[in-house]
């Protein structure tokens, strides 16, 4: 096992199950799109599991639901960009090269254009 592997594996790892929504990345496009839950988190990386494979190398979008609320009302996920170092029978782990909190739609837009929507002032 490389040197850097061992770094990255030596950090705390800390179980947690949540549904994520990923994107593999090539290029500017979405190449493949699925979803999963996370087995664990770390500060270098994320373990999660999927229907499909996910090659090694492949570039990574991961939205996690996350647990807490922002002021207790609003819905978050956590938003991991990075690569997958590893990956066997469904259970990618991908490294976290940059993350961000984003806020998450508590329900689905409504279509206002077509008229099935009220729109309030």
């Amino acid at each position: 096992m490389a040197q850097a592997d061992r770094e990255q594996r030596a950090k705390r790892r800390y179980p947690l199950e949540r549904e994520v929504k990923y994107r593999l990345l090539s290029g500017h496009q979405i190449a493949e799109t699925g979803i999963g839950k996370t087995l664990n988190i770390s500060s270098g990386g994320v373990s999660f599991t999927t229907t499909q494979d996910i090659h090694i190398g492949s570039i990574v979008e991961l939205s996690v639901s996350w647990p807490a609320l922002l002021n207790n009302v609003c819905p978050m996920k956590l938003m991991v960009f990075g690569r997958i170092v590893r990956s066997s029978g469904g259970i990618p782990a991908m490294t976290i090269e940059r993350y961000e909190f984003r806020t998450q739609a508590t329900r689905p837009l409504q279509p206002v254009a077509n008229g099935q929507a009220e729109v309030r002032p």
